[in-house]
Order: C-alpha cells, then structure tokens, then sequence
C-alpha cells in the first residue's frame, strides 16, 4: 500500500496511519514531498503516532505486513518484484521528491492487483501517474475528497483521471484501507 502526500500531508498521514491496528494485513510505503535540503523526521513523528512498526527506509529494505517505511528525503523510492525496495538519489528539482508518481507505478508494475495506492492532500498534480498505473496493472486508488484536503491539488489531479475508485473523506480513509481486501 502506497500513502503518497505533500502539502497537509503530515496531519492526514497521521489521521489515516493512527487507527490502522498493528496487525494490518499489508505492507505501508509513505512518501511525502519534503525539501531536498531539510531532514524529514516524518518517520520519528509518525512511530509516536500508530501501532504500526514505522521507520526510515534503506536501500535494500523488505516490505513487511504491519510495517510502515518512511521515503527520505531527496530520494525516489521504488519496489523490486522480490519485495525489496531501491532508493535513489534525485537531481536537481523538479520533480517533487519524493516521487508520488514513481513509488505507485513500480508498486503496480511488480504486485498489479494487490496495489492499493491512496492520494491525500498536496499541491499539484503529482500522483495522477501513480494512479494510472495502479488502476492500469489491476490495483486500487483512492484519494482525498476536497473538502478535508488541506490543498486539493495532487487528490484532485487523480480523481480527474476519472480511474479513482472511492474518493474519501479524511475521517474514513483508515477504515477503507482497514477493510480492503
């Protein structure tokens, strides 16, 4: 499962993330758009905020169900087909980092149906890509409704891709994942 998010993103991530149990059936990739030049502590944040096992990704890391990587900052994330993850280092911008288009479609390319891919709050249109290639390859995308997005730009450009399956408020995105099979 793909949480990908900018502007906003730590709130909705922390919304969505806090109710999931520890035994969630899947594995979790977070990537939130964050400034080449800063550290994220989103992983050190986020571990105070679920029952999840949260933490920084590492190149070469195993996507394990009930855990929950964190993409660092300056780096693209994508997902071998042995379940492994590779990092990779960005230029100059753009594109956003980390990548909310590229982490969903490697997730597409290598698992197809078992992909879900969930838009929240962010600034521009990255992401609408990522959602293609989810619903292209079989998977799931859902994505923020506007009105509990604090910036409607990345949920907006994947629903107007028309291949969103559920638009969902904040409030009951956690419940959705919880219940996707």
């Amino acid at each position: 499962m793909a949480l990908v998010a900018s502007a906003g993103g730590l709130d909705a991530l922390t919304r969505v993330l806090d109710p999931l149990p520890a035994d969630l059936p899947a594995a979790v990739i977070v990537a939130r758009h964050v400034s080449p030049d800063r550290v994220s502590l989103l992983a050190e944040i986020l571990v105070r905020r679920t029952a999840l096992r949260v933490r920084a990704a590492v190149d070469g890391d195993e996507l394990v169900v009930g855990t929950v990587l964190v993409v660092p900052a300056a780096r693209h994330l994508t997902v071998t087909s042995q379940a492994r993850i590779g990092l990779l280092d960005t230029g100059a911008p753009p594109p956003s980092r980390p990548s909310a288009d590229l982490l969903p479609a490697t997730l597409a390319v290598m698992w197809g149906p078992r992909v879900l891919a969930v838009v929240l709050t962010g600034k521009g249109a990255d992401a609408q890509a990522g959602v293609r290639a989810v619903v292209h390859c079989g998977g799931t995308g859902f994505a923020q409704d506007e009105g509990t997005s604090a910036y409607f730009g990345m949920p907006g450009s994947a629903i107007d891709t028309g291949l969103v399956h559920d638009v969902l408020a904040l409030p009951d995105i956690a419940a959705a994942l919880h219940a996707h099979r």
